[in-house]
């Protein structure tokens, strides 16, 4: 750790617009009245006026730089943005005071045992303020995080949605959660899906999460199916009150019984998610455009989770132009069609007819885009 104190040291005394620098240079401003707390704050740290003012009484104890370059020239060596650092002084201005050897190295280095590279470190490091970065408990936290989301990347993300993931007790508050949603007979596969779409649920209270549990079950989707995860998704932290009246307006607007509503949210549970205004566009396109009747809806409700612009209606009319063109052979259903993978579509219902259709390929490109070509014969 010496030695690698001194390289970041040489490397910071080589550049002239270094913060150590800047450090120096601060120093030698009131060489009568000592060390300026506020003054290094701004000069040397890049905080503005105010942050440095509000952040100054947590450091009024420090009598010279010492610590505070030693802690600045440690984060430099991490490859840490001046920006970063900046942010992380002003969130937690006493890791400034912390000691780099018995503090920040260790946890540094444990960060490392878990398999971080010193760029991931670089990057997590100023997500840990607010005393985080100076306590050593953050290494089992991120190490649980990186087991539970499957990769830093996926943690990062859902870090972005929750910042209190740092700041909950693991024990108390996480695994407590993560617990209950194993009594769901999750698997550690769909807890970590669970928690990267909606990582706010790892810090709930938890008769918020036995909330999302009961809505779920409520939905018709039974403990333990493949479509459980979705449904808790989909129910999460909305009242009853709430689900009951999307469940009514998806009953309105597809024109659905009480039983055909259930029907298609416990198929579909996704369908609480969608808005009125989409819900409605594709009510119009597919009742009132295509004419399939609500109950075949009702049944198949995945047609519903298809992309109206980009899948449904490009589909659609490519089948409607070969159709009357006398191009399609057989009858083939829309949900077939819809269900197909793009490349499959393509093979099967684009390429055969490029002799015939040569604009087809370029007219459905079109349609995927949004555009209405001319040579589709849209109704």
């Amino acid at each position: 750790m010496l030695r690698l104190r001194s390289c970041v040291l040489a490397h910071l005394l080589s550049s002239p617009a270094t913060s150590l620098h800047r450090l120096l240079s601060a120093a030698a401003v009131s060489p009568s009245s000592g060390f300026s707390v506020e003054h290094y704050l701004v000069s040397t740290c890049g905080l503005t006026r105010a942050q440095a003012l509000k952040a100054s009484p947590k450091l009024s104890h420090l009598r010279s730089p010492s610590k505070p370059d030693a802690v600045l020239a440690f984060l430099a060596g991490l490859g840490i943005p001046s920006s970063d650092v900046a942010a992380l002084v002003a969130r937690d201005p006493l890791c400034l005071c912390a000691s780099v050897e018995r503090t920040l190295s260790p946890v540094v280095d444990g960060l490392t045992g878990l398999g971080l590279s010193p760029s991931q470190i670089a990057r997590l490091v100023p997500l840990t303020a607010n005393t985080h970065f100076r306590n050593k408990s953050v290494v089992s936290k991120v190490g649980y995080y990186l087991r539970l989301f499957g990769s830093l990347e996926e943690f990062l993300q859902a870090f972005k949605h929750n910042h209190n993931l740092f700041s909950h007790s693991l024990e108390r508050v996480v695994k407590r959660n993560v617990g209950l949603l194993r009594e769901c007979t999750l698997g550690a596969c769909d807890i970590g899906k669970l928690a990267i779409s909606m990582p706010r649920m790892l810090t709930a209270n938890v008769e918020q999460i036995r909330a999302m549990v009961a809505g779920a079950e409520r939905l018709g989707v039974p403990r333990g199916s493949g479509m459980f995860r979705q449904a808790m998704r989909s129910v999460a932290f909305d009242s009853e009150d709430k689900i009951a009246a999307k469940m009514e307006y998806l009953k309105k607007t597809f024109r659905w019984s009480d039983a055909e509503v259930c029907i298609a949210v416990s198929k579909a549970p996704m369908l609480l998610t969608l808005g009125k205004d989409l819900l409605r566009r594709k009510s119009e396109f597919l009742v009132s455009e295509v004419g399939l009747e609500p109950a075949y809806l009702a049944h198949r409700p995945i047609m519903l989770s298809y992309s109206l612009d980009g899948r449904l209606r490009p589909r659609y009319c490519v089948v409607k132009f070969l159709r009357e063109n006398g191009l399609l052979k057989g009858n083939p259903g829309y949900k077939t069609i819809w269900d197909l993978v793009e490349k499959v579509f393509m093979e099967k219902y684009i390429c055969p007819h490029m002799e015939a259709a040569p604009h087809l390929a370029e007219d459905y490109a079109a349609a995927c885009r949004g555009e209405a070509p001319t040579r589709f014969r849209f109704t």
